[in-house]
């Protein structure tokens, strides 16, 4: 038998080739009846305690690297991808994305984009500790190079689909990964303890220029803002805001409780709730996430296509039952093993978005009638 393994030749192991679609030949119209036609299913869903949608994700390969350099090629290929996702059966439309990398925040305190050929952009960090942020100069993400040209590419996308499509907000990490865009990770991981005062502080004002990015992005993008966004299924019939909190799983849950939870929670009293994610194992953190105020969903990878280190679903399926909270849960791999994390997962009082990546739609519909069927058969 072959051996399952996460495939490190890839660069985008959910990405999908797609054709560019300009927007003067895309349609409008057929996409937004296409969206609207599962709208009614969406909100049923998210005002319901229990149930099971079927989001196929076409992530156009590139967009999430260096083809966000230039938004007139981003909105292209992710035109594309709508497109393509259109052939794949799913409860959920797919969104676009004005994504223009994460380390956005650094350059409000002057540093700048560094774009090296085919990667996505990164930042250098250029302080040493909590105290050097807090004593440093610096202005609103949205008077900076990189936040103005994030705004203007959502301005591009608003322009050229005039509502008709959703959009999300752009990927704002979260205050605890920004802080590593300005201190080196380990520096960081020594504050926890020699400033923890300092540290709290340098989030809590991370959390306050990106809530002041977000309003702007809401102001633009408007009725058409497809939350939460980013790596979850979204939807405008769902609500909050997704937050990227990778570095939480690296300390211990007290730290995060005491440190950083407060400034995750008030982005996400602001935005209408909070949607955690973490790339890798995250299931000692369960507790953690299952203690925020205003968690609405949760996302992790369940197979080893996904992430080299997958969550166990089974643990996952156990926790999140009659919790409230939305699994979504990303399986990329063929139908088979795509079914089986799916089935760990599945039980009642779940709520439940499967995430697929099947290569075809006739594989991607069989998928999706098994899934529903096994929704069915517990008499949900």
């Amino acid at each position: 038998m072959k051996q399952i393994k996460f495939d490190t030749t890839l660069r985008d192991s959910q990405g999908t080739q797609v054709a560019p679609i300009d927007p003067e030949n895309f349609d409008l119209e057929a996409y937004g009846e296409y969206e609207a036609s599962m709208l009614e299913k969406n909100r049923d869903f998210w005002e319901g305690q229990q149930g099971l949608l079927v989001y196929r994700r076409v992530r156009a390969d590139g967009v999430f690297y260096d083809k966000c350099r230039d938004y007139r090629e981003s909105l292209a290929l992710q035109l594309g991808a709508l497109k393509k996702s259109m052939d794949y059966k799913a409860d959920i439309a797919n969104f676009l994305e004005p994504w223009y990398g994460i380390g956005y925040i650094a350059s409000c305190f002057g540093s700048s984009y560094q774009w090296l050929p085919q990667q996505a952009p990164s930042v250098k960090a250029k302080f040493s500790s909590s105290r050097e942020i807090l004593d440093a100069d610096f202005v609103p993400i949205s008077q900076t190079p990189e936040g103005r040209r994030n705004l203007e590419m959502i301005e591009y996308f608003m322009d050229k689909t005039k509502g008709k499509v959703p959009v999300s907000f752009s990927d704002i990490q979260s205050p605890l990964n920004m802080l590593t865009y300005l201190l080196p990770v380990t520096d960081l991981f020594m504050e926890v303890f020699e400033d923890p005062d300092g540290l709290k502080s340098a989030a809590a004002l991370c959390a306050d220029l990106l809530i002041g990015f977000l309003q702007e992005q809401k102001k633009l993008i408007g009725d058409a803002l497809a939350s939460p966004g980013h790596g979850f299924a979204s939807s405008r019939a769902f609500a909050g805001v997704g937050l990227s909190d990778d570095t939480s799983i690296m300390i211990s849950g007290d730290d995060y409780r005491e440190l950083f939870q407060g400034s995750d929670e008030r982005i996400g009293n602001i935005l209408g709730g909070m949607a955690y994610h973490s790339c890798g194992v995250w299931e000692k953190k369960i507790p953690m996430v299952k203690g925020f105020g205003n968690i609405l969903s949760a996302d992790g990878a369940f197979t080893i296509e996904t992430d080299p280190s997958p969550n166990d679903p089974g643990v996952f399926g156990e926790a999140f039952a009659h919790s409230g909270i939305i699994l979504n849960a990303r399986a990329v791999g063929d139908e088979e093993n795509s079914f089986r994390a799916f089935e760990q997962l599945w039980r009642p009082g779940q709520r439940l978005i499967c995430v697929t990546y099947c290569k075809t739609p006739e594989e991607q519909e069989r998928l999706y009638r098994r899934l529903h069927e096994l929704e069915e058969k517990t008499g949900l």
